[in-house]
């Protein structure tokens, strides 16, 4: 199994602090800024970063849709981490700031991914797709945060 891993990155016109916690909120914001691939969307603990226990489904094609249960940390200053529970994938969210106003936002998930000719397959597509949902999650949250 070949490890894969897509990144996502936005400049967004607010400061770090906003973005970082309109990020972290799972209970009002995260849920407005997912994509029509995230269905089923359910916080079970917490809701405000760190000890936040999250349920979705994301549908990456037509055909492929992940269950995740999602525990959130928040090892640094400006770093939110959700480790799922059903797989190997976690998505690392970074925000830091990018000049006076604004911010710039990082997406990374990894997960180990098949074997054979399916894996060759899943390390070249995967990370575009899931690179095109991140790229629009972070267009919706930046319409969130720079009201």
């Amino acid at each position: 199994m070949a490890q894969v891993e897509a990144t996502t990155e936005r400049i967004i016109t607010a400061d770090a602090e906003t973005v970082f916690d309109a990020l972290a909120d799972y209970k009002e914001v995260r849920g407005k800024v997912l994509t029509a691939h995230f269905s089923e969307y359910e916080v079970r603990e917490g809701g405000d970063g760190e000890g936040t226990l999250v349920h979705w489904k994301l549908q990456a094609t037509s055909k492929r849709v992940r269950d995740c249960l999602l525990d959130v940390t928040e090892p640094s200053d400006g770093r939110l981490v959700e480790t799922d529970r059903n797989s190997t994938m976690v998505t690392t969210w970074t925000v830091t700031p990018a000049g006076e106003g604004k911010s710039r936002v990082v997406v990374t998930t990894v997960w180990n991914g098949a074997g054979g000719i399916g894996g060759f397959f899943e390390k070249t597509f995967a990370p575009k797709g899931l690179g095109r949902i991140y790229g629009e999650l972070l267009q919706n949250l930046a319409t969130e945060v720079e009201k």
